[in-house]
């Protein structure tokens, strides 16, 4: 670089016995993370006190009434709807400060978007008084002091209810200096199951668990062993069972009460005790919600009206597979052919590599300089520049050959930018153009953020300055306008460094989880503005509370080539569940998962069995895309042979069978916020048994399916809640219209365990033309 320029080079790197000193310091530091989750809450001795000139009493708020009680055991404050005053909301425990306070500073540590974040309190405040209750025309405000433990020192702290909607009541938590962190406590039942939290990977209900609330990388193995050991001895990636792309401040319980934060700092949800819930909030000030429904589905109703819904998905989407390959345009071409051969409804093919790939020790990645590999891809459109001016006739390009048959093209982006100068063929180097703009996330020392991604580092946009975002936006237009592809996978979103510097002065502290939501917001802009916002998709995995209202579709990640429940087939299962309890009501995980790994421990690759059954379990999900992994070598693909790409082409055509019912569950999700793939839950909410399946779910409230999810397994048990079932393949109906039933079903590979509701026109429709394929019996 020239004098007077930033210096873009990359950090050194690391010394290699930096290695060891790492892996040491990170198993320690997993260690205590593990012990801590799995201590119980500490029951907190702090207590509540109302001043002698406050008398005990209801107010009303909207709908809503607020009340101070004097209980044999002591001082509560509940909320009810008006509406509904034999179904509590909220109320504190008896006795128990519910606002506590303190002094604090975390410690946050981070590897390739792996947060380790631990807490260190100076000062706590945590005894409480209710000294004043005042009811205005927006609400009331209960205020009062927090005495400090081992100090004489006393804080101010105010907590105002004011309606948000008929069905959401608001609340602010306010402490004074120099309280960093504010606290809520409040009562559970031993037997309340908690649901929710965006997209957990692991458990469904989280009841005794530690949830923290901080997005960033799943990690590789998320707890599974070896793997997940393997991967944190190499470079800190294991993740644990709660890290996710997307974690969200909201939950539902089987008791019918709900609650979101409206905050975008590092929260917890602290659920292990068995008769209370902790919250804690890097901030002094908490905002949230509390929901009010008469069940499952009423409560996403009323938190998804603040959330944003979806939008329905173009049609397009939903006519068959969208074939994720990679390797250029001949082997995209004869892919085609294959498939073709066996009647094979596309929808779109999905070019992950159309910038070109790169060889790391992880796998085959790509180049992220967003322009188009015209080597890989060398007949994708007609280059008026180079083939006129050399008299070369032109001819149907790859997109117009596909669109012509109205089969679409994909592709792939993410918010980081890489030097490309050492790549040798580019016509842009758009970090170079971003860097000199000042576009670039910096770091304390002023200059672009260089993140490790696996073998190479790379810098995030800064998504707080308008300029970037208009450069970034342009960007993305030209793959519509230009390249005329009909969406893209929108990745990453989830590592914005916790001591990043932006544009904007925000902390980046602050700003973690809003940028997940920023991202998808900037694509969304992307294909208004390029005048395609309604059959343009694209679809993300990272998240937060508001990413519904932007993103236009969500997958799952990065899941494991293995059957395990930690970060494999059965977390697709786990995570499509939770997620839509929080509104992401469209998603869907890539058919064989993701992350495959070779090793002289033990290798993790994805067998034909594996994804045979992957393909059984995403043709009843919203969207039917296949992923060749980052290892496409060693993982078995649809393509690699003929029995398997036959059991592909059947599954595309069963998905396709049941569009109708497709169609009316992404219209109703745009409506009301209901997921396409949801918990039996949602509709079986007082059937105790329904709350505990695990991975078993519904489609609609038409659908129950029980997915072979082990190894081996030709058999799966089902539970069908009451009402009578009609056998999706044989026809034969079971079940039981006073009970649920419990019963054994064949699963043979092509013929999984899915029913639908006796009388269902949804289920009918959809077996008569499984019929006409010859597809039942």
């Amino acid at each position: 670089m020239s004098d007077g320029t930033k210096n873009y080079r990359r950090r050194p790197k690391p010394n290699p016995f930096a290695k060891l000193w790492f892996a040491l310091a990170l198993a320690a530091m997993t260690l205590a993370l593990i012990l801590r989750d799995r201590r119980g809450s500490k029951a907190p001795g702090s207590l509540v006190q109302m001043s002698p000139e406050i008398v005990a009493g209801s107010w009303r708020v909207g709908d809503f009434i607020v009340a101070l009680k004097e209980t044999p055991d002591g001082l509560t404050l509940n909320v009810e709807h008006g509406a509904r005053p034999d179904l509590p909301l909220w109320s504190s425990v008896p006795g128990k400060s519910f606002v506590s306070a303190a002094r604090g500073r975390e410690t946050v540590s981070d590897t390739r978007a792996h947060y380790f974040i631990t807490d260190k309190t100076f000062e706590e405040y945590s005894d409480q008084t209710i000294d004043h209750v005042e009811q205005g025309d927006q609400g009331i405000v209960i205020s009062g002091r927090l005495k400090g433990k081992n100090t004489s020192r006393e804080v101010g702290y105010e907590v105002v209810f004011s309606q948000a909607s008929a069905s959401r009541l608001g609340f602010e938590i306010r402490v004074g200096e120099p309280c960093n962190r504010v606290y809520l406590t409040y009562s559970s039942s031993a037997g309340e199951r908690f649901f929710g939290f965006g997209t957990q990977y692991t458990y469904f209900d989280l009841k005794g668990r530690r949830v923290p609330i901080f997005i960033g990388e799943q990690g590789v193995g998320r707890g599974a062993q070896p793997i997940t050991l393997m991967a944190n001895l190499k470079s800190g990636a294991g993740g644990s069972w709660h890290s996710s792309y997307a974690c969200v401040p909201h939950y539902i319980t089987s008791e019918l009460k709900s609650l979101f934060l409206e905050n975008h700092e590092y929260s917890v949800f602290d659920l292990r005790a068995k008769d209370r819930v902790r919250i804690e909030l890097f901030s002094s000030r908490m905002r949230g919600q509390i929901v009010s429904g008469g069940s499952p589905v009423e409560l996403i109703e009323g938190y998804t009206e603040f959330a944003g819904r979806m939008r329905p998905l173009p049609e397009w989407v939903l006519d068959g597979a969208i074939v994720g390959t990679q390797g250029g345009t001949d082997k995209l071409l004869e892919l085609k052919h294959r498939l073709d051969i066996l009647d094979t409804p596309i929808a779109a093919f999905w070019l992950q590599d159309w910038v070109g790939h790169r060889l790391t020790s992880f796998g085959s990645q790509l180049w992220w300089n967003w322009e188009l590999d015209d080597e890989a891809y060398p007949r994708w459109r007609w280059n008026w520049e180079l083939n006129a001016e050399n008299g070369y006739a032109q001819e149907n390009t790859l997109r117009e050959q596909l669109e012509d048959e109205n089969i679409k093209l994909m592709t792939y982006v993410n918010p980081y930018l890489v030097d490309v100068s050492e790549k040798g063929s580019y016509r842009r180097n758009m970090f170079g153009e971003a860097a000199d703009a000042g576009y670039l996330v910096e770091n304390q020392l002023g200059n672009p953020y260089d993140v490790a991604i696996t073998d190479f580092s790379a810098v995030p946009l800064d998504l707080t300055n308008p300029d970037a975002r208009d450069w970034m936006k342009g960007i993305l237009r030209s793959k519509i306008e230009l390249l005329g592809v009909a969406g893209w996978m929108a990745d990453f979103g989830e590592g914005l460094p916790h001591d990043a510097v932006l544009s904007s002065g925000e902390s980046a502290a602050s700003y973690h989880n809003r940028y997940a939501e920023e991202w998808a917001r900037l694509n969304r802009e992307a294909i208004r503005e390029a005048g395609h916002e309604d059959d343009a998709v694209f679809f993300s995995r990272s998240g937060y509370t508001r990413s519904p209202r932007y993103s236009t579709l969500f997958w799952l990640g990065d899941q494991l080539v293995s059957w395990d429940r930690y970060d494999g087939i059965k977390t697709a299962v786990t995570g499509l569940l939770s997620s839509g309890i929080s509104g992401y009501s469209l998603n869907h995980s890539d058919t064989g998962g993701y992350t495959a790994v070779s090793s002289s421990i033990k290798n993790y690759h994805r067998s034909k069995e594996l994804l045979l059954r992957w393909i059984e379990l995403n043709a009843f999900t919203a969207v039917f895309r296949t992923h060749e992994g980052n290892k496409p070598e060693v993982n078995h693909q649809i393509y690699s042979d003929d029995e398997t790409l036959r059991h592909f082409s059947r599954f595309a055509r069963v998905y396709k069978a049941w569009k109708p019912y497709r169609m009316d569950l992404v219209a109703e999700a745009s409506r009301t916020g209901l997921p396409v793939v949801r918990h039996p839950f949602l509709h079986y909410w007082d059937d105790p048994e329904a709350r505990r399946l695990e991975y078993q779910f519904m489609v609609g409230p038409e659908l129950m399916v029980a997915p072979v999810l082990d190894t081996g397994e030709k058999r799966v048990k089902a539970y069908l809640p009451r009402g009578r079932w009609v056998h999706l393949w044989s026809g034969v109906t079971h079940g039981s219209p006073e009970r649920g039933v419990h019963l054994k079903v064949d699963a043979p590979v092509g013929e999984p365990a899915v029913f639908y509701r006796e009388g269902s026109e949804a289920g009918r429709q959809f077996r008569e033309e499984l019929g006409r394929q010859g597809f039942v019996r």
